[in-house]
């Protein structure tokens, strides 16, 4: 998608200087966002800071007079109600009403990290995803979008009646975990022997991708090394059951981007955001992602009619929050 296709409310006043945020488990990485731009880029590990107030503290300090922020939008990886807002994978919490009043905001905006990827979409050009797979997307479908990180996002993109975006808010990532072939029912009967609740997430992260390792090491009878996601997914390992990790992250991705296509219709084509895919590059292209995505039985027509993306484009979410209007 390219160009803007539509918005939803009042938008921002083009010299109003907003801070915007993509908040994570891992990394706050802020922003300074004026006309629908931004700028000013810094990221913050949240491990070095008691809360977002700090790393926002902290971002103001480096900012000349000029860009004071008068507003503030945040994305935030979980779920948003009432004031107090809590990350789902970090310690950080925070009110609202009290950021908002430390630092002057007129107003503070909060939305789900996933609402911001979503609304991004429509400002995206040619070279910011990159086609996996076949399909051809519908202009006025229903659009998926999901993305392993620390966490899993999951959001959509509908039209309103008036054929403005609207981006779905939910906890899709926190969906009980399927299998669609015994390997999968093999991890995911190996993992259940110490997660209460085996989420889309629990194997669809960088958590997930070291889950998903464990397990295989444990159905090989073999003693697990200690490693990071990173680590799992380095192209330069030889370690078969890395590779084997690797591919099976792909291919359980495939599954639950299919479920997801299926249950919004998203004829508009489903994109892959996140910080672990891209990286991937061509073994990802050459998974059995698009493969598992189709293979729903008798729907196998109606899924193969459906794009599927990679988002190439680096902040996305920072796309949507520089452009997101009043909420």
């Amino acid at each position: 998608m390219c160009g803007p296709r539509g918005t939803q409310g009042r938008a921002m006043a083009s010299g109003t200087v907003r801070l915007i945020g993509d908040i994570g488990g891992t990394n706050a990485r802020l922003a300074i966002a004026i006309g629908g731009k931004y700028q000013q880029e810094e990221t913050y590990l949240t491990e070095r800071y008691s809360g977002l107030d700090g790393a926002i503290e902290a971002f103001v300090k480096t900012l000349p007079d000029e860009l004071k922020p008068q507003e503030a939008a945040v994305a935030i990886a979980g779920p948003i109600h009432g004031d107090e807002i809590r990350l789902t994978n970090s310690h950080w919490h925070f009110s609202r009403r009290d950021l908002a009043k430390q630092f002057g905001f007129g107003r503070m905006i909060v939305v789900n990290d996933f609402t911001a990827n979503a609304l991004a979409l429509p400002y995206l050009g040619p070279d910011d995803a990159k086609q996996v797979g076949g399909g051809s997307a519908s202009d006025s479908a229903p659009i998926g979008i999901l993305g392993p990180g620390t966490g899993l996002g999951v959001s959509g993109l509908i039209r309103s009646a008036d054929r403005q975006h609207v981006a779905l808010t939910g906890e899709g990532g926190h969906v009980t975990m399927s299998a669609a072939d015994p390997e999968d029912a093999a991890i995911l009967a190996e993992l259940a022997k110490r997660i209460d609740h085996l989420s889309a997430e629990r194997v669809l992260s960088g958590e997930g991708l070291v889950n998903i390792y464990d397990a295989l090491c444990a159905l090989a009878r073999r003693e697990p090394q200690k490693l990071a996601p990173a680590d799992i997914t380095d192209p330069e390992s030889q370690d078969e059951l890395r590779i084997a990790a690797v591919n099976r992250f792909c291919a359980m991705l495939g599954t639950v981007a299919g479920n997801l296509a299926l249950t919004l219709g998203a004829e508009g084509g489903v994109y892959i955001a996140g910080g672990i895919v891209p990286r991937l590059g061509e073994r990802f292209t050459r998974s059995d992602f698009r493969r598992r995505f189709e293979a729903k039985g008798r729907m196998q027509p109606y899924l193969a009619r459906i794009p599927t993306f990679v988002i190439t484009h680096p902040k996305p979410a920072f796309v949507g929050l520089a452009r997101l209007p009043d909420a």
